[in-house]
């Protein structure tokens, strides 16, 4: 039987996928709403809107395994999340491919404990409930026996084609420039931060195990130091002497007024306020792990930084 790869969403964490098994010979597509993405030679991208379950089907013929790295904005989370993976699943029933979710840790809600993948999902905001109500889909889908499915979930990301991140833009090309970095919350707090290729890594090794199926697990990071000790080795890598400028949470109310996108992070503020510190011990006693040191994902980003900017 054909071996097919199909990557939904051509964001950093699909860009990321997609070089990862394009590496290993493997057959690759990916999808997206424009049908245009900078992807590695020899992988197509296909056209198509998830939210039509009918092109969803399309989407996902032929498919062995499907990644699930769609990324709606914030705003449109509730009304929009859902209904993607909902037809994405169904799509993947019909067609039997194993189904890998990309997700976060916003589900649990705001905690004093190390986040593994037993907590409670506690999360009263809009977007963590959003999530917490997805895993259960999917878990339930995999329960019933309609598809397999696994979910692999990460912290907050940097690496590659990441901008959109509280360790993306402000941070990495701000370090390049020698301009004042401004981060949220409190940088002497302990975070959990993670390279994207760790989390496409992690993905296709929870899609290529049966024991990973009908199973959350936090894919694996470095380890977990200070946003502070996090943007002095962005400075020191980048050769520059930028001022760090945090932003705490009555200062990003205000600044949050006018935007709609800034508003949804409020719920999520508390992730930068209170130590965030993501265990992924259940991965590594399964099937190892091996993260990137911090020191060499932060070199390997800044490259691309450099290299977008010439």
């Amino acid at each position: 039987m054909s071996k097919t790869h199909v990557i939904l969403g051509t964001g950093p964490l699909g860009l990321s996928l997609a070089r990862t098994l394009s590496e290993q010979g493997e057959d690759v597509r990916a999808v997206n709403r424009s049908g245009e993405a900078a992807l590695p030679a020899g992988i197509s991208v296909q056209q198509a809107d998830l939210s039509n379950a009918e092109e969803a089907q399309q989407a996902i013929d032929d498919a062995s395994t499907v990644y699930f790295c769609v990324q709606p904005a914030y705003t449109d989370w509730p009304a929009l999340f859902p209904t993607l993976l909902d037809n994405t699943i169904d799509a993947a029933e019909q067609t039997d491919a194993r189904l890998v979710v990309a997700d976060n840790c916003y589900l649990y809600g705001p905690t004093d404990e190390q986040l593994t993948e037993d907590l409670p999902h506690e999360a009263t905001g809009r977007k963590g409930r959003t999530r917490a109500a997805m895993a259960q889909t999917a878990l339930e889908a995999h329960e019933s026996g309609r598809v397999d499915v696994t979910i692999g979930r990460a912290s907050d990301f940097y690496g590659p084609h990441v901008t959109i991140s509280s360790v993306g833009e402000r941070v990495f090309a701000n370090a390049l420039a020698g301009k004042s970095i401004s981060v949220l919350g409190n940088p002497d707090t302990l975070h959990t931060y993670t390279y994207i290729d760790d989390f496409a890594d992690a993905l296709v090794t929870l899609g290529e195990h049966e024991q990973a199926l009908g199973e959350a697990w936090h894919v694996p990071a470095a380890e977990t130091i200070t946003t502070r000790e996090f943007v002095d080795l962005v400075c020191e890598s980048a050769g520059t002497d930028a001022r760090l400028r945090p932003m705490p949470s009555w200062m990003f109310r205000v600044v949050s007024t006018f935007s709609g996108e800034l508003k949804e992070l409020r719920e999520t503020m508390y992730i930068f306020e209170e130590p965030f510190v993501v265990d992924h011990s259940k991965f590594a006693d399964a099937f190892g792990a091996d993260p990137t040191p911090h020191e060499k994902a932060i070199e390997q980003t800044l490259d691309w930084y450099r290299a977008r900017d010439q």
